[in-house]
């Protein structure tokens, strides 16, 4: 395997671009909205994909691993990033994909842009899934696929390194803006976001999943990778519309509006629900009059 560490290997464009953008809906509570444009730092790792992933892939390879083993649901952004970084750095890259019942079923995009970029899937059941991070359980399905030597990336791709990486962005971002706000899955963006940001600066989390679990859970990966959790980041659990990967007529119809206002073609799954949710909470009169706020832009709606 080549000895470049990933993060050159990649080249990446880093520090990505801070867009101002001239909304009304922002104008009339006198906000700034800007557009944090991580989508395109790689356009096959694009945003927190492409952040979460470089430490690992540096520590995969210096560990002499030449499979990656990770996990995600069938339309995770993360198993495709990870294929992706598979191609073109070498490695062999295996996905647990959650819902056996999909294994015979034809594969939606997402899905075989994975196997298109030579990750092998493999399909366990849901109650499995939910347990895969047991140590009996992993070592289970690792045997299972003959991954005993690959290095495990967990799902989301959410460890201390990925936070760690994430911290970077929240870096980028001091002296720009005075909220920095991002979609969440796995809380491992925001929790490097904050953990990056400089005095006065604030990190809000967007879910995109109900169910009230991301505050534990970012607090954790924060004491993970730098031991302590923060206290500059809040969560609001308003926007997941149903939950992952879910959307509404009142979404969609923001979405497609958002894009003809200002030509940025929005992804559903998480930048729409951000999106939105900016939108309405000024409208609530949450931010201060004079406030910069700045959407972290993490992906881009093609599968490419």
């Amino acid at each position: 395997m080549p000895s470049i560490p990933p993060a050159s290997e990649l080249n990446a464009r880093l520090p990505t671009a801070l867009q101002p953008v001239t909304d009304p809906r922002f104008e009339a509570r006198g906000l700034r909205l800007l557009l944090k444009r991580d989508d395109r730092i790689h356009p096959h790792l694009p945003g927190n994909k492409y952040r979460k992933l470089v430490l690992n892939l540096e520590r995969a390879r210096a560990g002499g691993h030449e499979t990656l083993l990770t996990f995600g649901g069938a339309y995770s952004n993360h198993l495709r990033a990870t294929a992706a970084a598979g191609r073109l750095l070498g490695f062999g890259t295996v996905g647990m994909v959650r819902g056996d019942e999909l294994a015979d079923r034809p594969r939606n995009a997402s899905l075989a842009r994975c196997e298109a970029d030579g990750m092998r899937l493999h399909f366990i059941d849901r109650s499995t899934y939910r347990r895969k991070a047991e140590p009996e359980v992993l070592a289970a399905l690792r045997r299972e696929t003959a991954t005993e030597d690959a290095y495990v990336i967990p799902e989301g791709g959410s460890n201390a390194l990925a936070v760690r990486g994430c911290a970077v962005l929240g870096a980028e971002l001091r002296g720009h803006t005075d909220v920095a706000a991002v979609a969440c899955g796995t809380g491992g963006t925001l929790a490097g976001l904050a953990a990056g940001l400089g005095p006065g600066q604030r990190a809000l989390g967007i879910p995109v999943l109900k169910g009230g679990f991301l505050g534990a859970g970012t607090a954790a990966l924060q004491r993970a990778a730098f031991g302590a959790a923060g206290t500059n980041w809040t969560l609001d659990d308003r926007f997941h519309c149903g939950g992952y990967a879910r959307t509404t007529a009142e979404l969609n119809a923001f979405a497609d509006d958002f894009e003809d206002r200002h030509g940025l073609p929005v992804e559903r799954i998480y930048v729409a629900k951000l999106l939105y949710a900016l939108t309405a909470l000024s409208e609530e009169g949450a931010f201060a009059p004079g406030t910069r706020v700045t959407a972290v832009v993490t992906g881009t709606p093609q599968i490419a």
